[in-house]
This record gives C-alpha cells, structure tokens and sequence, in this order.
C-alpha cells in the first residue's frame, strides 16, 4: 500500500484510529495507553477503539473453577499412548474457535473505517492474525494504510509471516512508546520508513534491529481514558516500572527474547509512585496492576513501592509477579513481604514450574524447590494470596520429576490460591528451542514436527517418560491443581480475581 504524500509537518488531517485487541474483562491495555498518549503529545488526533465499550465478550485469565475446568485440562494434557492425535485435534478446534475474528470487533471496526482515518494501527499478540488480517483488507478496501506492531516482531522469522498479510503496510518490531509520533508522520508524508530501526515492509525490506528503549523514565503516562471504565468490576490501573528481567536465563522464556523482554531496565521509584498517584487521580481508583515480568528484579523497587505508596495514593492496593531466585537479596524475605502486605500489596505471583530440584536446574530457574516453599509459606502467612505457573512436558522430565512436583503441591497446598497448569510450550529463538534443534542429548526427548512461525511456536513429538508411573503422578497433580483452584480466593484479594 502507497503511503499517503504530504510535507510531514502542516497535514490538515492526521488521524489516526488505534484498536484494542485485548478485551481484557478487568482493566484496560497498557501497551495501548501507552501509544495513546504519545500519539495524543505528538498532537496527533487519535481514536482509540476499545470493543469492550460495545460489549465485546472479553477474556479471563482465570477464575474459580469448575469439575469441567478439570476435565478439559486433564484432555488437553493427556499423555497415554494412542491418544496424541485426538488431543492435537482438540486443541487445534479449540485454538480455530478462539482466534476467530470476532464479531463485535469487526462491526466496531468497520464502523470506525468509515470515519475516515488515515492510519489504524494495531498492536497484536500472536494468536489474533485472524483478526489482524480481516482488518487489514477491510482498511485497504478504503485505502487505509495499517501499521502493524506486537511483542514478538523484533523475531525477524514471525514478522515476515505477519508483513505477508494483505492491506498491513509496515510491521514494527521495537518499542515504540517515544517514537510513535514520529513514525506516524513519516507514514502520512510518504517518507522512507526504513530510517526508524525495528520495521519490515511488505516486501520483505528492513531496517536494522532496535536496540532496547532508554531512558523509560521519558515513556509518557498511559492515557487510559477512552477505556469503558464503567464496564470493569473494579477500577484496577496497569503499571510497569521497568522492562525485561534481571535474572534473564530461564531456559524456555520467550519473554526475554521479545521486544520489551531484552535487557533489563528500571525506572526510579519516584517516577513509578508519581504515575500511579496521577492515575489515581485520573480514574478516581487505588487499585494497581503491576505488569512487569518480576517485580524485584530491582529489590529496592518492590521495597520503595511497599514503603511509600500509601504517601503518594491513600488506601493503594496492588499486586505483581516475582522471581523466587537464589540472590542474597531478592526482596522477598519475610519482613519484605510483611512490609508489601502492610504497603497494600494483596496477591502476588511466581514461576514456579515443577517440584523437582532436576527439573529447575535443566530449566536454568536459579531457584530451589526448597526456597520455593519457603517463599510460599512465607508470603502465604504474612497475608498474601499467591498464585503460580507450572508445566509438565520439559525434555528429560521423568516419573520421578512429576512424583516431586505433586509431593510439593501436596505439601504446600493451603498456601496457594491458583495455580496456572499447562503443557510445556517449545518456542523458537528460546535457548531449549536451541537445545532441541541441535539435538543436544539432554534435549532428545522432544523432536521437533512443525514449525508454527505465524504463532512463534513449534509442534513437537514428546519421546520422553510416558509410562502409568508418570500418568499417575501427573493425575494426582491435577487432581490437587484443582483443589486449589476450585476454591475461592482469600478475601483481600477477591477484586483482583482474574487478573494473573
């Protein structure tokens, strides 16, 4: 698609229209009201579309669940021999009837076409090309050009899927919080968008990768007021205090390896406390998400915001993810986390990922099961509701491993609120992803299929243990997987329910 002409500076119609992608049902898109208000700085007229106002059904992250929650994860798991090909072909159906474009979205959409704007931009994650697509030829049957960004462009093998598409005019794969501005000017002036790093155009040109983004202290505070507020059952406002992950080595992270995920890199506590004081009082709200991959990769930022928010925002309660690694100090000790619980934080999340010491190690965690439990008990006695991710699959993972993984949960139980069980999941450009392509001999249980590069993910064939010990084990894991999360969460924490 041409880009429109003009001199780049003096265009009597710059207008833009921004789509949300992510009905998420409990609090609005950072990564959106982050590009509202530099688009908005910019002087740039935006229209940012968010389907939920228009009763889009939207997603859950979890919930308390159901016998039928149970059932699926036990199907969607399943190991015995001879059932692979039922499962991948329920998984496939389910995926399809997800990914579909939705209706509400579409309608909002062509609606807002006819308005006139001579840009959409859209921010997607990997799993909404159906969606990307359907808006891409509805924009370019009226000559709409579309600039097309996501976490996971910067992977130069999915953005050449994805500039395929029909009607996308560019794929951005950096972070374009300072810069979109710019980026949208060069478009409405026809200028060589090549000139700004991380773009591929649809006919496979690019510009060099982009470096990670500093200083973040200049990234604008999220403009979140086109959000349908009304719609949430709480006001809970999205944060993120820096990028990336201190400990940055986890095997199968696919995080680190995404636009924002490289490097880690903070703010100063002040500039955080200061944004959430302003969107307090923007949105009239003292409830606080923290969206970064872990919070105390910075210690002292868990500790400053535990300390000090209740100066800056009266009655401010949060929650956030961490890393439970082997540091000295990781910001978590007992008194850490008194101290958060006694600063409004009310539910937090960690990797926990398997019960097995082995497991961890093959994994590159940098944590110990027994540090693991300490962090659990801990948290969970000094007031916390905690919630963890776990999956079964890793290369090499035996009877023995999933044994340790269900004696843990055993143990530990009654100090968890959620758990989050899944498959294991083998990403290209992650270092097991290398591990397995190279036919490491600790990697030879997972022999590579299909490689899915639209959704930046393989299919693979697990070789490894599958036998009844293992079925076993893995079956008295999920049956106390959802003990756990069956039950409802503590009662502090019930308004941030569904949010990680």
């Amino acid at each position: 698609m041409t880009p429109p002409r003009g001199s780049g500076t003096a265009l009597r119609d710059e207008r833009v229209l921004l789509v949300d992608l992510n009905i998420f049902a409990n609090f609005p898109t950072l990564a959106i009201g982050i590009l509202a208000a530099s688009l908005r700085n910019a002087g740039i007229d935006t229209e940012v579309l968010s389907p939920l106002a228009f009763d889009a059904p939207a997603a859950e992250r979890e919930r308390q669940e159901t016998l039928a929650d149970h059932l699926m994860r036990r199907v969607h798991l399943a190991d015995l021999p001879g059932t692979a090909g039922i499962r991948d072909l329920a998984r496939r159906a389910r995926a399809g009837h997800l990914e579909r474009p939705g209706t509400v979205v579409m309608r909002e959409v062509t609606r807002a076409l006819a308005r006139g704007p001579r840009i959409v931009l859209l921010s997607a994650y990997l799993q909404q090309f159906a969606t990307v697509r359907a808006i891409a030829a509805a924009a370019k049957a009226r000559g709409i050009f579309v600039l097309l960004g996501g976490p996971m462009f910067n992977r130069g093998e999915v953005a050449d899927q994805w500039r395929r598409i029909d009607g996308v005019g560019a794929v951005v794969g950096a972070e374009m919080d300072r810069d979109i501005g710019p980026l949208v000017r060069a478009i409405l002036s026809g200028a060589n968008l090549l000139d700004f790093p991380g773009v591929v155009l649809p006919d496979g040109s690019r510009s060099q990768a982009a470096p990670p983004l500093r200083p973040l202290e200049d990234v604008p505070i999220p403009d979140f007021r086109d959000f349908p507020w009304d719609r949430y059952p709480a006001r809970i406002v999205p944060v993120m205090t820096g990028r990336g992950c201190q400990w940055d080595s986890c095997t199968f992270c696919s995080d680190i390896i995404s636009v924002s995920g490289r490097t880690f890199r903070t703010r100063s506590v002040e500039s955080v406390l200061l944004e959430m004081q302003e969107q307090a009082r923007r949105h009239a709200t003292s409830n606080f998400l923290f969206l970064d991959l872990k919070l105390n990769s910075w210690p002292g930022m868990i500790r400053g915001i535990a300390g000090s928010l209740g100066k800056y925002v009266q009655g401010a309660e949060w929650v956030g993810t961490v890393h439970v690694d082997q540091r000295p100090d990781n910001g978590l000790s007992r008194a850490d986390l008194e101290l958060a619980v006694e600063g409004g934080m009310r539910r937090v999340s960690f990797g926990l990922e398997s019960g097995s010491q082995r497991m961890l190690d093959a994994m590159r965690k940098g944590c110990t099961v027994e540090r693991n439990g300490r962090f659990l008990i801990d948290a969970h006695e000094a007031g916390l509701s905690v919630r963890c991710t776990m999956f079964k699959g890793y290369p090499g993972e035996t009877a023995a491993d999933m044994e340790a993984t269900a004696d843990f949960l055993e143990a530990h139980a009654h100090a968890i609120d959620r758990i989050r069980f899944n498959d294991f999941t083998l990403t290209p450009g992650t270092a097991i992803w290398d591990a397995v392509t190279r036919s490491d001999p600790d990697a030879a249980t997972l022999q590579v299929r299909r490689i899915d590069q639209r959704r930046g993910r393989s299919l693979y064939e697990r070789h490894g243990d599958r036998s009844k010990a293992y079925r076993r084990a893995k079956a008295r894991a999920l049956r106390i997987v959802y003990q756990i999360n069956r039950q409802p969460l503590r009662d502090a924490a019930r308004q941030f329910d569904g949010l990680m």
